[in-house]
């Protein structure tokens, strides 16, 4: 048998190998860069399809409402000196951003030239380990507070916003770290469980509170 005879039956058998591999006719396995990738089956592609949606539900399935601060408590404080203010541990500020400094009674920013005043206000006042307070921004001139049934406003979509979920007594039952953009999905994950009655939003990076959401 000549040397041109005995490469050629080195070369089918070689292509023969590859064809058993991977149960297609691509050729010897030196040239198959691609690497094998197995049919799915339909049923696979179904079951799999669902699993997704289970994990990332596109819709809400349970309404929530989000409000903002009632403006009451603070109208006291508006038109005050800078000096009276500056006793009560109150600061004011003439805004010159937008978006930077939101209103936690309209649960928006403020526009600029808008006068705002920065205070500490407890936000959680429950008797626990987990009563707590923080700074806030309200406009002066406040006098409707955000109320609003799935509607997520503007002032949390384009936030970082840690969520805390609260049992009637003031506990935390659960909290997690969202996107404004992606608010929805966390909302309904700590809903889900019966024993969180309210969520608080913060601010991730600052801490200070954003709004409270209850199940509508």
């Amino acid at each position: 048998m000549g040397r041109g005879a005995t490469e050629w039956r080195r070369s089918s058998k070689i292509a023969r190998a590859s064809f058993d591999e991977h149960g297609d006719s691509r050729g010897p396995a030196s040239l198959d860069f691609l690497p094998f990738q197995p049919q799915e089956s339909e049923r696979e592609r179904t079951t799999s399809t669902l699993s997704i949606k289970a994990q990332y539900p596109s819709e809400p399935t349970m309404a929530f409402r989000i409000s903002g601060l009632c403006p009451t408590p603070f109208q006291a404080f508006y038109g005050l000196p800078d000096n009276e203010l500056a006793a009560l541990g109150i600061k004011r500020y003439i805004v010159d951003a937008h978006p930077g400094f939101p209103d936690r009674t309209e649960m928006k920013d403020a526009e600029v030239g808008q006068r705002v005043l920065l205070l500490n206000h407890v936000h959680q006042p429950a008797n626990t380990p987990y009563r707590a307070s923080h700074a806030i921004f309200v406009r002066e001139g406040a006098t409707q507070a955000y109320d609003a049934v799935d509607q997520i406003p503007q002032s949390m979509r384009i936030r970082l916003l840690s969520l805390r979920g609260f049992s009637d007594d003031g506990m935390m039952i659960d909290a997690d770290v969202a996107q404004g953009t992606g608010l929805e999905p966390v909302i309904m994950q700590m809903f889900a469980n019966p024993t969180v009655s309210y969520i608080h939003a913060h601010h991730a990076k600052q801490g200070c509170y954003s709004g409270r959401i209850d199940r509508a």
